[in-house]
């Protein structure tokens, strides 16, 4: 397993100054969610470091890598491909750099989307990624203090977040932010199917 120190040397001949601010600042607050939370510190600031290991690829690149390694799950992939530097980025975490941590892979290949299935650290991650200090936007407060009371409320709010904004910014919405909106939503409410 990698060191954070490797980890973050490698994250830092990948990423843009600004996008290596947000992942340590992704890392920093994963750990202290993890610490809230019973998950490991370690493995949460690690995956912190490396949930954008393929941001910033160009678009044709990302669709490339997703349609050669069949980790293209709906037609949206292909219409909004920045989605996929989350799988991808999972997919060359285990191939390039040997990564084998199922947790790690999972917590980084859903930090954008959610997922029906997700563990205590892919919540955190999910979290900390929109919960850093350097994101404002309505209701990040809000969230804040949701995430930290409890992670599947704090999902709940963070996946509507989301859906708002596209809406708001006449975005594509990915079919698997609103599936799983509705999981947490059940989860959260109680209500049945």
């Amino acid at each position: 397993m990698l060191s954070e120190q490797e980890a973050l040397a490698i994250i830092k001949s990948r990423l843009s100054n600004r996008r290596l601010q947000h992942s340590l600042q992704v890392a920093v607050e994963a750990r202290e969610l993890a610490v809230n939370f019973g998950v490991s510190p370690q493995k949460a600031y690690l995956t912190g470091i490396l949930h954008d290991y393929a941001k910033g690829m160009p678009a044709s690149e990302l669709l490339n890598i997703a349609t050669v390694n069949n980790l293209l799950e709906h037609e949206v992939d292909r219409l909004v491909p920045d989605l996929l530097h989350a799988p991808v980025g999972a997919f060359l975490l285990k191939t390039e750099l040997g990564i084998d941590d199922e947790e790690i892979l999972q917590a980084v290949k859903c930090h954008t989307l959610g997922s029906l299935h997700m563990s205590a650290l892919d919540k955190i991650i999910y979290l900390a990624d929109m919960i850093e200090p350097g994101r404002d936007f309505p209701g990040l407060e809000r969230l804040k203090c949701l995430a930290w009371r409890n992670l599947d409320e704090g999902m709940l709010f963070g996946l509507e977040s989301t859906i708002k904004y596209c809406l708001d910014q006449q975005r594509i919405i990915h079919p698997l932010t609103i599936e799983v909106r509705n999981h947490f939503l059940k989860e959260v409410k109680f209500i049945g199917c």
